[in-house]
């Protein structure tokens, strides 16, 4: 490919939103344009790695007995009442009308068509286990996109779908995928990662495993423990509660005036936040008349995932205004409305001398031992994690990383095959529900997460595997012939040889050309130069450790064929 006439426009300077790292950088080197909020064209050279992540991703499905499909984008309303997700999934799903007025949608998961699929083509036990797999492109309207290629509208996924007999034969393949998953990653280049237990959410099932990038870019929390293996995303780590040792006192109620939040609270009665109880309230979503309270301790935070869970209903936070069942700000769990659903986290069991609103203006209580005033109440999981808590497994200290999701499988048992009649006849003649599991890995999110782990501060360090070009050839002063001959001549010969190459072309300085060759990110680069003719060697540098050698001409293409093999074994 000639840079002179490659459709991709490297810029100094990145877009206004672009705040990480892999944003910035894959927005300067022209691989992705931004058409709205969420929403990227990717350039030819995004689209080689795209293209290549994908065929790695092909392998690896197909090692594990995956059959390829193609789901369809647009699905009637009717696939996904079957399951019941029409109406639980919320406005991140887009729902339109067709010209014959009836109800369609925009497939961002496939769990429905791929039920649809098998339910019309397997029938006997025998024809299990199987799995059939996609790569598509998904819309999701996002409220917050952001990061780039990270959070997006409109994505490109692999999903795949696998159907059993029994569960001890999911158990067995899930964990195949889960090898599968480990091969993947480090085939693309990726390395500092790690896999952890997360919550189901929307797809439902019993057991889930996320594969997380850590890196201080993600959003996502990671909770680790620094003595044992412990490792769980912040949906569904626990800890061991601490405890504090006070004696019950005397329960009575304190004028804390316009004092409402925890910090105004504490600084009026000269307390740590660990001796009070937050109140939260959220509404119950599509039921605004629903309200929940989840207490907390003060100086922890509920955890949204934990309660639904807890609930069995999907809630938000409530911003409905003023409720007359409610005092905001003095909310607490004594005399508190009935009308209200209330849930209490595990860190007020056993609590002693605790503060907590009075459920009216300017007072609270102090003294509180939810033990003995609140009734009989049942304490629950409900908080998030914080670094220093204890490792519910060893006792060690808990810290806490942020990682950007690469990659999830599910076990999702019968949630979809018994919601939709899928049956097949069992080796007793008997019919029964086909257990599933599910596996998914983003590629427009993978391309950022190889940005965000493999840069410096000139620009992207692509791996060998799923670089857009192997090596990126510099003709500096292509303007003299002899450099113009010698360098197109090793260009095609490159090319000639199976070799991917990126040829710079232009009539521009040597610094220019650095600059695009360092912010591009090619592993190789060969520069053809003047100084290095005259001896009729060449210059290889490695993008990654700027290791440079000179090489005769007659022997480059082989050298860089030698390169390319020890760089990809080192990935395979």
């Amino acid at each position: 490919m000639l840079l002179s006439k490659l459709v991709c426009e490297r810029t100094k300077e990145a877009p206004q939103d672009a705040k990480i790292r892999s944003h910035v950088l894959l927005s300067r080197a022209g691989f992705i344009k931004q058409v709205y909020g969420g929403i990227y064209t990717m350039t030819t050279p995004c689209q080689k790695m795209s293209r290549k992540i994908q065929a790695i991703i092909r392998e690896e499905m197909d090692r594990e007995d995956g059959q390829e499909v193609l789901f369809p984008v647009v699905m009637p309303r009717e696939l996904w009442e079957s399951s019941g997700r029409y109406s639980s999934i919320g406005s991140e799903m887009v729902r339109f009308k067709d010209r014959n007025d009836h109800d369609m949608l925009l497939g961002m998961t496939h769990e429905e068509a791929a039920v649809h699929l098998a339910n019309h083509t397997v029938s006997s036990y025998q024809q299990l286990p199987m799995m059939i797999y996609q790569i598509q492109t998904k819309y999701r309207d996002e409220a917050r996109a952001r990061g780039g290629l990270i959070r997006v509208r409109e994505f490109t996924m692999k999903d795949a779908y696998s159907f059993h007999n029994d569960a001890k034969e999911l158990e067995e393949y899930y964990y195949r995928m889960f090898d599968a998953y480990y091969r993947i990653f480090r085939r693309i280049g990726l390395k500092n990662f790690v896999d952890v237990k997360s919550d189901t959410g929307m797809m439902g099932g019993s057991i889930a495993h996320e594969f997380m990038l850590i890196t201080e870019a993600g959003e996502d929390s990671i909770v680790f423990c620094n003595k044992c293996d412990y490792r769980a995303n912040m949906e569904v780590a626990t800890s061991v509660q601490d405890k504090h040792d006070d004696a019950p006192a005397e329960l009575k109620e304190v004028f804390t005036g316009e004092d409402k939040t925890i910090e105004e609270v504490c600084k009026r009665l000269n307390i740590p936040e660990y001796k009070t109880i937050k109140a939260v309230v959220y509404a119950v979503k599509g039921e605004q008349d629903e309200l929940v309270v989840a207490f907390v301790r003060g100086d922890l935070e509920v955890n949204e995932a934990k309660l639904k869970k807890v609930l069995g209903k999907n809630v938000v936070a409530y911003d409905g205004g003023i409720s007359e069942d409610i005092v905001f700000g003095n909310i607490g769990a004594i005399g508190l409305s009935d009308k209200l659903t209330v849930v209490f986290d595990k860190s007020l069991e056993g609590a002693n001398n605790m503060v907590c609103g009075a459920n009216k203006p300017e007072y609270h209580y102090v003294g509180v031992s939810p033990d003995r005033d609140f009734g009989n109440v049942r304490y629950v999981d409900i908080s998030k994690v914080k670094a220093g808590q204890k490792c519910p497994v060893c006792g060690g200290d808990l810290r806490v990383e942020n990682g950007i999701e690469i990659g999830n499988i599910f076990q999702l048992g019968t949630k979809y095959t018994k919601a939709m009649g899928m049956t097949v006849h069992g080796k007793d003649g008997q019919a029964f529900n086909p257990i599933m599991g599910c596996y998914g890995i983003g590629v427009g999110r993978a391309i950022a997460s190889i940005a965000e782990e493999s840069n410096d501060e000139n620009g992207l360090i692509l791996p060998m595997s799923v670089a857009p070009w192997q090596v990126h050839v510099c003709a500096l002063r292509y303007d003299d012939e002899n450099i113009a001959k010698q360098a197109d001549a090793i260009y095609k010969e490159l090319t000639d040889a199976g070799v991917e190459a990126l040829f710079d072309d232009r009539n521009c300085g040597a610094g220019v050309k650095f600059a695009d060759a360092d912010l591009m990110g090619m592993p190789i680069r060969l520069v053809v130069s003047p100084k290095t003719l005259a001896d009729g060697e060449v210059e290889i540098c490695m993008r990654a450790t700027k290791k440079a050698e000179r090489v005769a001409v007659k022997d480059c293409v082989a050298k860089i064929k030698a390169v390319i093999e020890e760089e990809m074994a080192k990935l395979r």
